[in-house]
């Protein structure tokens, strides 16, 4: 007697020519979940759960269900078609659905599981929870709706090689620039995070004594003051304070960090750490001193403003106290 298949496919309606999927490929299908026994139930259809969209499948990156790139790969865009697929190939399939359904449910509480409350409370689907403890043969009907080959769309950080992550900085540093240059700050910084990420990503595989950390490093800094100098347009002073400080930990006389930094303080009104970092820089690089003249008599200028402004608040609370004093003489009088 001959032993069933794994995955047994029946095709519903047929697609166009098949063509052999690529791994890196995005796989766009709408699929319904039927579960197999005495009767034949569904369990989830893609139009309804979640987000109501398509799956979409990277192909190749190990998808927690992996059944699923398998019988993708069998299918034509356009095609529909039933896989009966036995119990041993998708016991994970309950925590799949779990995350598909979760998606719909943003603005409420997600429930988080565990190994403990999996055991005591399930995953929060009675259904689900009736799955990992009775698990059984499940067929899938699979709408194939489109292929993308992975140079037909733009890959997100998590698919790139740390070839395309080393290429795709010095891009998007470029592209911040440009977005600066046109006063988008917003979309440059954005940009300019992006690049700065991909950076610290690759850094953290390599240990700072060495050399591919190094020259990471190298990278990263320049793309950091133009971030900061975004945060400085937007008046973010403390950001601007924080990123130029660990750009001058690596680099204690970059003037670029220490005038950004030196501006941040007088934002933040710190008057004395930027008159040390405005006097630094002037030390520096003497062909700077006009500029940096006028940035001190500046602060010189806002700390006698401010002076007269405390001055001010402590005259008025003076006579404050005086006028209530006086009433509370009066009305004891009385």
């Amino acid at each position: 007697m001959s032993k069933k298949a794994p995955v047994v496919k029946n095709v519903i309606h047929a697609g166009q020519k098949y063509i052999p999927i690529a791994d890196g490929s995005k796989a766009h299908f709408h699929f319904q979940t039927w579960k197999l026994g005495k009767e034949r139930v569904l369990i989830d259809d893609s139009k309804k759960i979640g987000k109501k969209e398509p799956m979409i499948l990277v192909i190749g990156h190990k998808f927690k269900l992996e059944v699923w790139e398998s019988i993708v790969k069998m299918m034509a865009v356009g095609e529909v078609a039933s896989f009966q697929v036995k119990k041993e190939l998708v016991y994970s399939y309950p925590f799949v659905s779990k995350t598909l359904r979760d998606l719909g449910q943003e603005r409420h509480e997600v429930k988080h599981t565990c190994t403990m409350t999996l055991h005591t409370e399930g995953i929060g689907y009675p259904d689900l929870d009736d799955l990992i403890n009775n698990p059984c043969d499940l067929e899938f009907i699979i709408e194939l709706l489109k292929v993308e080959s992975s140079n037909e769309y733009e890959k997100e950080v998590w698919q790139l090689s740390t070839k395309e992550r080393l290429e795709m900085i010095p891009t998007l540093k470029e592209k911040g620039n440009k977005l600066y240059g046109q006063k988008q700050y917003e979309k440059a910084e954005e940009a300019y995070s992006q690049a700065i990420a991909m950076c610290e990503q690759l850094m953290l595989r390599e240990r700072k004594t060495d050399e591919e950390w190094i020259s990471l490093n190298k990278i990263k800094l320049p793309i950091l003051l133009n971030y900061a100098q975004v945060k400085l347009v937007q008046g973010d002073f403390y950001a601007v304070i924080e990123h130029c400080t660990t750009v001058l930990e690596h680099d204690m006389d970059n003037e670029k960090a220490l005038y950004r930094r030196a501006k941040a303080h007088v934002g933040a009104w710190n008057p004395d750490q930027a008159e040390e970092d405005f006097k630094r820089l002037k030390a520096l690089n003497p062909s700077l001193a006009a500029t940096i003249d006028k940035e001190l008599q500046t602060i010189k200028k806002l700390r006698k403003e401010k002076a007269e402004q405390d001055k001010g608040v402590l005259k008025n609370l003076f006579v404050t106290e005086n006028e209530t004093k006086k009433n509370n003489s009066l009305q004891m009088a009385s």
